[in-house]
C-alpha cells in the first residue's frame, strides 16, 4: 500500500506543474487579465485550429489524470 502512496504523490508532483506550463500555453482570450497587461493585442500569426485542440485535449487530460491521482491519494490516505 505504501508504494501505490508514493507512485500516486509522484504523479501529483508531475502532473501539478504540467497541468500549470499547459494552461500557461494557451493563448489569451481577452476579456481578462491578458488584456490589463498588454496580452489583448491580436496578430495574424495566430496558431493553427488543430494545434490548439491538440494542447486542449493534452490539458484536459493531465487536469483529468492530476485530478484522478489526488482522488487516489485521499482514497489510500482514509484506508490507512
Amino acid at each position: 500500500m505504501s508504494l501505490l502512496k508514493l507512485v500516486l504523490q509522484i504523479l501529483l508532483a508531475v502532473f501539478g506543474p504540467l497541468t500549470i506550463l499547459l494552461v500557461l500555453l494557451h493563448k489569451g482570450r481577452g476579456g481578462g487579465l491578458s488584456d490589463m497587461f498588454g496580452g489583448g493585442v491580436s496578430s495574424s500569426a495566430s496558431a493553427s485550429g488543430v494545434a490548439e485542440r491538440n494542447l486542449n485535449r493534452l490539458t484536459v487530460t493531465v487536469a483529468v489524470l492530476w485530478g484522478a491521482s489526488a482522488v487516489g491519494l485521499g482514497i489510500i490516505e482514509t484506508m490507512l
